[in-house]
């Protein structure tokens, strides 16, 4: 299942840094997107179908950059963009990029640039751009106001006239110097990217179509830009520029295997699906309405348009082409629950996390779900089971604390009820709620109990 949330705080909190990103078109510094990570916490969307390929791309490339230790995480974006951008250990990447690239290797070579920007540690040192870009604008500003005012005391209208004129270009002077630096970091990381996808043996061609992207949609605007007033170099510039290093390696002609870009059309059609329904699906695969991501979205659709009888008539075929496919059977969960069939979605999700290489804490959420809306005493207890593991792997989910709330609450332990609640609450950023529903655990905890602490810390989180 496909969901999207607003980041929890402690995201909102990491995105306050300056951002770099990947755009198409130009970018302006990052502080736009900074602005907008302040004044609103990001539309996070969690799949586990979609965030297993994704992390598949992404760990080779951030293993050949050294990274592998540091445990970077991929983050998905509900934004319709062709956008990536880093912060922190953690490399966001837009559902508009992952619909609209039509290989896996477009992905990757997006993933490699943006790794080359945390290997690079330019985010650390663009920070130290703006200090002095702001610092440069500063002093340039004083100085122009010095020179007004010394103009004016001396009756001299002329030196007043260029104090105004240094104080007003003082904002301009120091925006493109730290646009001619964060260039030079777009080319570095697009040359650590052509490093990286040679070292894991993949062609940089992808690279090379998303710029090419690029530069159309910027031709199609029909508009003419000051070079100098964009953090990237132009498209047409940076293509130049990594060609000849792209086509020098010995895997630029090779392609994604079969198996991968069959993954690669199943989520670009789930994508669809659920930002666009049934026909963004047609527009999505309209070269090829029979591919298997056509299929798979097409079902989907259906299902989110309120015919999940139809949807599953559309997604069983799917499931004897690929029985061993873990989305397919989550899928048929969701499915079936909305038919209110419970016990055969429990057992959908069953199966789905028992085929699931990666153990995803999400499928064994929606399985403790379904096993907790049956409402029997027997599954309620494996349904906490099942949630507490899905926690424990995914500490950071509001919907799992939220589902464990209401399977204690069935159980009749308000107390364990009321911390999962403020859990719930604190990973949504609404601390007021979480603390108010802490305090309220408290009364029922035993003093000095890991769960007892565990609401204290929620009550103090403030203060710290």
């Amino acid at each position: 299942m496909m969901t999207i949330r607003r980041s929890c705080r402690s995201l909102a909190s990491l995105m306050r840094p300056t951002l770099i990103a990947l755009t198409a078109g130009a970018l302006v510094v990052a502080q736009g997107a900074v602005a907008l990570a302040q004044s609103q916490s990001l539309p996070i969307v969690r799949d586990a179908e979609i965030e297993a390929l994704v992390t598949d791309y992404a760990t080779p490339i951030i293993n050949a950059a050294g990274l592998g230790k540091r445990a970077i995480k991929v983050v998905l974006v509900n934004n319709s963009s062709f956008n990536a951008f880093v912060d922190g250990r953690r490399i966001f990447i837009n559902t508009g990029a992952l619909l609209q690239a039509e290989t896996p290797n477009e992905i990757i070579g997006v993933i490699a640039h943006e790794t080359g920007h945390l290997a690079g540690g330019h985010q650390f040192k663009l920070r130290e751009q703006l200090a002095n870009a702001k610092t440069m604008a500063v002093v340039a500003g004083l100085l122009g106001v010095g020179a007004i005012v010394g103009g004016a005391a001396a009756g001299a209208s002329g030196l007043s006239k260029a104090g105004a004129g240094i104080a007003m270009g003082a904002p301009e002077v120091a925006m493109r110097s730290l646009l001619n630096y964060q260039r030079t970091e777009e080319m570095a990381a697009d040359r650590s990217a052509i490093t990286y996808l040679a070292a894991t043996q993949q062609s940089a061609k992808g690279m090379l179509t998303t710029f090419e992207r690029f530069s159309n949609a910027l031709s199609l605007t029909g508009t003419r830009m000051d070079p100098y007033r964009i953090s990237h170099p132009l498209p047409r510039e940076r293509i130049a520029n990594l060609e000849t290093l792209a086509r020098a390696s010995p895997y630029f002609d090779k392609k994604d295997s079969p198996a991968l870009q069959q993954r690669h059309d199943l989520m670009r059609g789930k994508i669809a699906a659920y930002t666009g329904g049934g026909a963004s699906v047609l527009q999505t695969f309209r070269k090829d309405p029979q591919n298997i991501g056509a299929r798979y979205g097409d079902a989907i659709a259906t299902y989110l348009n309120g015919s999940a009888q139809s949807a599953l008539t559309k997604l069983d075929p799917l499931i004897k082409e690929q029985p061993k496919n873990p989305y397919f059977y989550e899928m048929r969960g969701e499915m079936l629950l909305k038919q209110n069939k419970v016990q055969d979605a429990a057992n959908a999700f069953e199966k789905a996390s028992s085929l699931d290489p990666r153990k995803s804490g999400l499928i064994r959420m929606n399985y403790g779900r379904a096993l907790m809306l049956t409402g029997t005493p027997a599954n309620l207890k494996i349904a906490v089971d099942e949630l507490k593991t899905s926690i424990g792997r995914d500490r950071e989910s509001p919907a799992g604390y939220a589902y464990l709330a209401q399977a204690y609450g069935q159980m009749g332990d308000m107390a364990l009820s009321d911390l999962a609640s403020a859990n719930e609450k604190f990973y949504s950023g609404k601390i007021q709620d979480a603390q108010i529903f802490a305090t309220r655990a408290q009364r029922g905890l035993k003093s000095g109990s890991p769960e007892w602490i565990q609401a204290q810390d929620i009550i103090s989180a403030k203060r710290k």
